[in-house]
């Protein structure tokens, strides 16, 4: 961990689980505004076959992470909603999409802002 990640988590400790998924591979897009005030972090890691898993967090209390697969129009496969270091920690225990277990039934539509590869 960086000296600056550890200066973060001194202040918010509910960041180390971002940096836990920075270090995983995870890319968070840059912050944009709303009026001066952040509003939310949208993050994303992009795996082999064109399955995303995309994180949202607008509070602590309010995460919603989710895994689509590589189809066009994309569907969601795995969402959770809840803390962050509750999404974080089933993030973290979400097979890759290669492994036997991981999931694989489109539950619904994936929403376009969900996309990284729209926003590159």
């Amino acid at each position: 961990m960086r000296a600056t990640d550890e200066a973060a988590v001194r202040e918010f400790p509910e960041l180390v689980g971002l940096i836990i998924l920075r270090e995983a591979g995870w890319r968070f897009l840059p912050p944009r505004p709303l009026g001066g005030t952040l509003t939310d972090l949208h993050g994303f890691r992009a795996w082999p076959g064109g399955w995303t898993d995309a994180i949202r967090v607008r509070s602590p209390t309010d995460v919603m992470a989710l895994r689509s697969d590589g189809r066009e129009p994309p569907g969601v496969v795995w969402e959770r909603t809840g803390t962050l270091g509750h999404v974080i920690g089933e993030l973290l225990a979400l097979p890759a999409p290669n492994e036997p277990s991981a999931p694989r039934l489109v539950r619904s539509p994936a929403p376009i802002l969900w996309t990284p590869s729209r926003t590159r």
